[in-house]
């Protein structure tokens, strides 16, 4: 069985609480024996993949497969080509860690989402974008770290492909089981 869900704000990407006021995967009915497939921080959204298939795990996040994963960023201030480049082109060092080529740019407004809950703290003074990362690599707050490193902290993350499969209308706290098409487009 595969699971996409649509992992909302402020929850946690683990079945088990680590504190009372935790929310968890377990508070969802997701259907028993499935883990998930990866991780988003409690403070990133978007789709995550549950499975009770463990070959899936290797072929899905393994670097060496480099198996893409595209999020929608919102970023304090204003990209421009140069942080965009480093972004992209590989040479971006992390925590001591070179990180992978990916794809980079400015999406032309804001995206298409449902609203967050709490909403992002808005500062008249200081603009705000939004950039689409394509990864290959899944290091811990990648994302984060890389747009901080260029000067362009994330404000808000969400995770809306893997591979070729789309998030889409799948509403926060949502969840269906894959078809062979939609494996497909997984690359699985």
């Amino acid at each position: 069985m595969l699971i996409a869900f649509h992992k909302p704000f402020d929850v946690l990407s683990q079945f088990t609480r680590e504190l009372p006021e935790h929310r968890t995967l377990a508070d969802f009915s997701l259907p028993k024996d499935v883990y998930a497939i990866g991780r988003l921080d409690r403070d990133s959204e978007g789709l995550l993949l549950l499975s009770d298939e463990k070959p899936l795990v290797d072929r899905l996040l393994n670097p060496r497969h480099e198996h893409p994963r595209t999020y929608w960023a919102q970023v304090e201030g204003t990209p421009d080509e140069a942080s965009l480049r480093r972004l992209s082109d590989g040479t971006l060092v992390i925590q001591g860690h070179r990180v992978a080529k990916a794809k980079a740019r400015c999406l032309p407004g804001e995206p298409d989402l449902p609203p967050r809950t709490p909403p992002i703290r808005y500062r008249a003074a200081i603009p705000t974008a939004w950039i689409e990362l394509t990864l290959t690599e899944g290091k811990n707050r990648q994302v984060r770290r890389m747009t901080a490193a260029v000067g362009l902290p994330t404000l808000r993350l969400v995770r809306v492909a893997i591979g070729g499969f789309l998030l889409g209308e799948l509403a926060p706290g949502q969840w269906r089981e894959l078809e062979a098409a939609d494996r497909r487009l997984l690359g699985v």
